[in-house]
């Protein structure tokens, strides 16, 4: 078995099988290439099928030398699911990283944004330009409705049920869940679509999308990403911050205010409450308000 033939299976499974996105099986996709490149730079002959234990521990020396101790794990994983997949196909009986330990790391906490923060950044948007009404409405639905950032850019005309107060979205491995949209968010979104948009020089398969660029076509990750930097720059925000830093926010907020945790694992789409976990950290002083407010021994 070759190896490139290997990866094409396996992206072939992660997508269809287990329905992950195109950036997850990416990802997934990375971590074995750079595997394949280790070997063919040391000129060693090993395939999916003969490789060994000390021959992935050796990579993973080598690899450390330029990774962080989350990257090692990360790296350390993605084989091992790799592996778990030819095992599963019986290309070979066993995962040669069975006996290889990820580096301990604790649990990162996501940087979030206070509610003056929030509304600094969007207060400083320029409204005298098109773009400005677009980027408000833009920040408004990241942080109303805690999308990821390709849910966003993704988010289509036909998705909008404004009438019931709902938007469709689709989220990882196409899956798609309604998400409360607030009638302040819906009524930028509003004045965008029935006061910009329909000046824009739409192009052919963008007609359906929500936000657009200059030239008519869906917005990039990556220019939702350089307007949250520019405006954290005007405001002088002494945060590293990103589209994800909303929907932290998001999350972090309604806990804060007593939202439970399965009602937020539902609106930011997890398949898992123990995801939910890591994005609503809280400081000691609210946790002990809540036992002060809600246990029966108070």
């Amino acid at each position: 078995m070759k190896w490139e033939n290997a990866l094409k299976d396996y992206s072939l499974f992660l997508k269809i099988e287990r329905g992950l996105s195109t950036n997850s099986v990416n990802s997934y996709a990375l971590d074995v290439k750079k595997l394949i490149t280790f070997l063919e730079k040391s000129e060693i002959c090993k395939s999916p099928i003969t490789i060994n234990s000390d021959l992935i521990q050796k990579f993973i020396y080598e690899s450390a030398k330029n990774l962080n101790e989350r990257s090692q794990a990360r790296l350390i994983s993605g084989l091992r699911s790799f592996f778990d997949y030819l095992i599963f196909e019986d290309y070979r009986p066993d995962n040669p990283l069975e006996l290889i330990e990820s580096p301990k790391i604790g649990r990162k906490l996501p940087d979030t944004l206070s509610e003056e923060d929030i509304d600094n950044l969007i207060g400083a948007i320029d409204l005298s330009s098109n773009e400005g009404e677009r980027n408000r409405a833009i920040l408004e639905t990241l942080y109303s409705c805690g999308l990821r950032v390709s849910e966003l850019t993704n988010l289509k005309i036909s998705d909008l049920y404004f009438d019931e107060g709902f938007i469709n979205v689709t989220g990882k491995g196409d899956k798609q869940r309604f998400v409360p949209i607030v009638p302040s968010t819906i009524r930028y979104i509003n004045i965008y679509l029935k006061e910009i948009r329909p000046h824009l020089n739409i192009q052919s398969g963008h007609e359906d999308t929500v936000f657009l660029n200059r030239r008519g076509k869906q917005l990039t990750r990556a220019m939702i990403f350089t307007i949250i930097k520019q405006l954290a720059v005007k405001i002088d925000l002494n945060k590293k911050i990103s589209p994800h830093t909303f929907r932290h926010s998001f999350a972090t907020h309604l806990l804060q205010n007593n939202a439970d945790l399965r009602s937020i694992q539902l609106l930011l789409g997890h398949e898992s409450i123990t995801t939910t976990e890591i994005y609503v950290h809280l400081d000691k002083k609210h946790l002990a308000e809540v036992v002060e407010k809600f246990h029966p021994r108070k």
